[in-house]
């Protein structure tokens, strides 16, 4: 069972900006933590603090098949090295729970954070991972991917997921 509940769309708390994490200390490695065993028991590739209702800065990621390759991101801060460029992914969310829709992106970018341990790092991601550090940062920002899609399809969505937490409840 996943120790944290993700918040779903069209939940107005997705929409909260994050506000940096001050220090790295256990209460954010306890939160990192608890964001990779709701992240891998979703199951999901990347999870944002906004999406279980902390407005922090902090992302976990991992994008192998057997979760062996686990990656945090606190205070990401990314630069898009070539704007010239986009490719198409067919992008998904934890928070959008069934829904797949293509998104141009950036394929270049540089990201700095600090790690789990509060260490600065750098990284110029490629390809899936590019991808999804900015499908991730966009959450910090109270942006989802749905906001990239024409407002005709964002409805249909928002409709099938209200029906959704309507037959739930």
């Amino acid at each position: 069972m996943a120790k944290l509940e993700i918040l779903e769309f069209p939940d107005p708390r997705l929409r909260t900006i994050a506000k940096p994490v001050e220090q790295v200390d256990d209460k954010v490695r306890q939160l990192v933590d608890d964001m990779f065993e709701t992240m891998y028991a979703a199951p999901g590739i990347g999870l944002a603090a906004t999406q279980v209702n902390v407005h922090r800065r902090v992302v976990v990621m991992d994008l192998s098949e057997d979760q062996s390759q686990p990656m945090v991101f606190i205070n990401p801060e990314v630069e898009v090295l070539d704007r010239e460029h986009c490719s198409p992914y067919d992008e998904g969310c934890l928070s959008v729970p069934g829904f797949y829709e293509t998104v141009e992106r950036p394929e270049q970018i540089r990201v700095r954070a600090l790690d789990r341990d509060g260490q600065p790092f750098e990284l110029e991601p490629e390809g899936l991972l590019a991808v999804c550090i900015q499908h991730e940062l966009d959450h910090l920002n109270g942006k989802l991917f749905v906001d990239y899609l024409s407002a005709m399809k964002r409805q249909r969505i928002r409709k099938k997921l209200e029906k959704q937490h309507r037959q739930r409840a």
